[in-house]
């Protein structure tokens, strides 16, 4: 079952959230990445994994969809961020993973599985890191430490990064199609229905280019999480595609030698996307991680 959408008040904005499953089952909370909100968590890809016993849940980070958008914090100053000055900065990393507890906090969660993709696995990183208390399980997906020492994203994707999308309706949804179909790679099937389905309702929930600037400008902000991966606890499982053109390869690989006893698990031609002929295996092996009870570095269940 799908609840409608709903907002809640948390770490001071408002965020908004729907679920999927049964509120009896363990608590499962998905984290997207930049510039995308929850419906990229599709709805199917959603109901597919509640169906396997967890209560799932998305939501939007703030500055999308319909989550707080901080219009009033302004552009950030890359140039400054650049050149390694912190102050001034709309807000970080470390305040998007306050959200999520916030989050856990405001729907009386004590601690959830965390599903974290892209930005969202280094949202999850950093709740996995200093608040390991809310982390049952911890799975990420096609994201990286910040390491600086890893390879770049190939030239065709980091134009997403840097360049402002558009604002009219039918200028956006041929971006977002483009970018995603660039970012899918050319190795595994996307739908082009599905694909135009998802843009037409992005738009419709809110777009805004300095927002996303701003979760950007968070991204290098946070700098490397490399040396603080090794106090996490969490059974954690990486998840990353064999053919990502935005995180390669070596930055899942990274995340996975950098979390003591976490598990890697590579999908032959998946790009830096999801599309649904990878959703069952990515389903399947999510499901199984959360559900396999493994040892904590103190021996116990």
């Amino acid at each position: 079952m799908q609840t409608s959408e709903s907002t809640v008040r948390a770490n001071g904005i408002d965020i908004a959230f729907d679920t999927f499953g049964d509120r009896d089952c363990t608590p499962m909370v998905l984290i997207m990445g930049l510039s995308s909100q929850m419906i990229i968590w599709e709805d199917d890809f959603c109901s597919r994994l509640a169906a396997k016993g967890f209560w799932v849940i998305r939501f939007d980070n703030r500055d999308v969809g319909n989550s707080t958008r901080l219009d009033v914090m302004g552009m950030p100053r890359f140039r400054d961020i650049l050149n390694g000055v912190q102050t001034g900065m709309p807000y970080t990393l470390d305040d998007m993973a306050e959200d999520t507890t916030g989050l856990l906090d405001a729907l009386d969660i004590e601690s959830a599985h965390i599903v974290g993709a892209s930005m969202g696995g280094m949202i999850a990183q950093i709740l996995a890191t200093e608040k390991p208390e809310r982390v049952r399980t911890l799975t990420i997906i096609m994201s990286s430490t910040g390491n600086p020492l890893l390879p770049p994203p190939k030239p065709e994707a980091v134009q997403y990064l840097f360049l402002p999308f558009p604002t009219q309706r039918d200028d956006y949804i041929d971006h977002f199609i483009r970018m995603w179909k660039i970012l899918n790679g050319n190795e595994l099937p996307m739908d082009d229905e599905r694909l135009m389905e998802l843009a037409e309702r992005t738009f419709e929930r809110g777009v805004s280019p300095v927002a996303s600037a701003r979760q950007f400008a968070a991204i290098l902000a946070s700098g490397s999480r490399k040396e603080s991966l090794a106090s996490i606890q969490a059974p954690t499982l990486v998840i990353h595609g064999e053919r990502d053109p935005l995180l390669p390869l070596e930055c899942g690989i990274d995340v996975a030698r950098s979390i003591p006893g976490s598990r890697l698990k590579i999908i032959p031609g998946m790009g830096h996307a999801m599309p649904p002929v990878v959703w069952r295996e990515v389903i399947d092996v999510i499901a199984e991680h959360a559900q396999t009870k493994r040892p904590t570095r103190d021996g116990k269940p």
